[in-house]
């Protein structure tokens, strides 16, 4: 059996886990159970509300969309009579009730049917983005019997390069409509993060290309773009993470050198067509091979130049959930991937972790007090299978080392797995070690996700 080796060095900080387990759309909210609990317990950061427009549990077609919350455009955008927020503010505090931030789609959702309604361009892009004005000051200066709610990131529209289910126009006009909003607010709002515009994917350049050319024909004032955001629908880590490398230097190719990266919808596809590779994508969401996927996703952009990566979707009413169960919202197997990568976000203080097989993804990290550290590890290539039978061929072994973490009174290891087995949030193994080093050894199945908490 194949043994691949696994180390980290806790006295070797190399820099900062970054926000890779975030997600779209929050908890179910008011409307039925609430899976709330998980979302804390997960210390999800971030929740776009993209799509929720969709969801009943959320508000539906009375939510987060601009023509939700203004539906008669020609109406006086300075009037709150005007506005419509009421589930929206709603559905805003239950995801910052469970402790997650709002990062905040301005514009529609995805338009399927045969008739556009929120996907055509604006009758007037300059009131568009008085009109976003006005949203961003309701929910964080108070306009409009609003709120204080001090949500930082502002998205103009969703995959305008998607025609037409969610632009349906020339691209030009979007172009335009893109620099008018993020000037308009950007202005407005100094202090705020303005971006965008989520496109499909950066190998998009027929339309990335004119875009970036667009914004940028004014060398001397370039659009602003505090964050670029796009999304990545693949079967493997190695292609998730190398999207971000993509868009790091297409961005500091335009002189956006600042600009944070964001990909902020992802998930596993095989094929979009043929039709039953789309159901293959859908069973492998939520199964034991999902699991891997996602971790093995965070833990891969992790060491990319991405700066924040957003799981597509939370929401329960969609075969794009791999988190939860519809009837009983409770967990898949892949939420706990993302509670996992949690403990290591939450120990702030990466380091140098090395794994010697490339379908192995790993990563490591340290309290600022050197009280608890953690090694994250998952084992993912493509095979077949979604839950790890009939792949008794790809089973190997790990030897997981690490140094720099030791107390005269010893180090406490925990180890939790995400496997066949059911325990997936439980204990599976704990050891004490003496000394500087520590050393484990196991059997390593296809699809497996270890997490090794040390703590003095």
């Amino acid at each position: 059996m194949d043994t691949i080796h696994v180390s980290a060095d806790f006295s070797n900080v190399t820099g900062t886990i970054k926000p890779m387990h975030s997600v779209n759309n929050g908890p179910a909210g008011i409307r039925g159970n609430s899976n709330a609990k998980y979302f804390r317990d997960a210390a999800i950061p971030f929740a776009r509300n993209h799509d929720a427009n969709f969801a009943p549990s959320y508000g539906a077609p009375h939510t987060v969309d601009i023509i939700a919350i203004f539906p008669d455009f020609d109406a006086d955008e300075n009037d709150p009579a005007s506005y419509d927020f009421h589930l929206t503010d709603e559905y805003n505090e239950t995801i910052m009730a469970a402790g997650t931030k709002v990062f905040y789609r301005l514009g529609n959702k995805i338009e399927h049917e045969s008739k556009r309604y929120g996907a055509l361009p604006p009758k007037d892009p300059h009131k568009w983005a008085r009109i976003c004005e006005h949203i961003i000051r309701h929910m964080n200066e108070g306009w409009a019997d609003g709120h204080h709610y001090g949500i930082e990131y502002w998205e103009i529209w969703n995959e305008p390069d998607l025609h037409p289910q969610c632009w349906d126009g020339p691209e030009d006009k979007f172009f335009e409509l893109f620099e008018i909003a993020a000037r308009h607010l950007k202005a407005c709002f100094p202090h705020l993060k303005i971006g965008g515009p989520a496109v499909t994917s950066v190998n998009n350049k027929r339309f990335l290309i004119p875009f970036f050319d667009y914004i940028t024909r004014d060398k001397s004032d370039p659009v602003p773009l505090d964050f670029f955001s796009f999304h990545r629908y693949a079967k493997t880590p190695q292609d998730v993470a190398a999207q971000a490398v993509e868009a790091r230097r297409l961005l500091d190719e335009y002189g956006y050198t600042d600009t944070e990266t964001i990909l902020n919808e992802w998930n596993y596809v095989k094929n979009w067509q043929p039709a039953e590779d789309m159901l293959y994508s859908y069973r492998v969401i939520p199964s034991l091979k999902g699991s891997a996927f996602v971790a093995g996703s965070m833990l891969a952009c992790q060491h990319s130049p991405l700066d924040h990566l957003m799981y597509y979707d939370a929401r329960i009413n969609t075969g794009w959930n791999g988190l939860f169960d519809y009837l009983s919202q409770t967990p898949f197997k892949p939420y706990y991937a993302i509670k996992y990568f949690s403990r290591l976000y939450q120990l702030k203080n990466e380091v140098s972790c090395t794994a010697d097989d490339p379908d192995v993804f790993a990563a490591a990290a340290v309290r600022d007090d050197g009280t608890e550290a953690a090694i994250l590890l998952t084992y993912y290539k493509d095979h077949a299978s979604i839950d790890g039978s009939r792949c008794e061929e790809e089973t190997k072994r790990v030897r997981i080392d690490w140094s720099g973490f030791a107390s005269g009174e010893g180090v406490t290891a925990e180890y939790r797995f995400i496997d066949t087995a059911d325990d997936t949030g439980d204990v599976r193994v704990e050891e004490i070690f003496f000394g500087e080093r520590g050393a484990h050894v196991f059997a390593l199945p296809l699809y497996t996700t270890i997490l090794v908490t040390l703590k003095k």
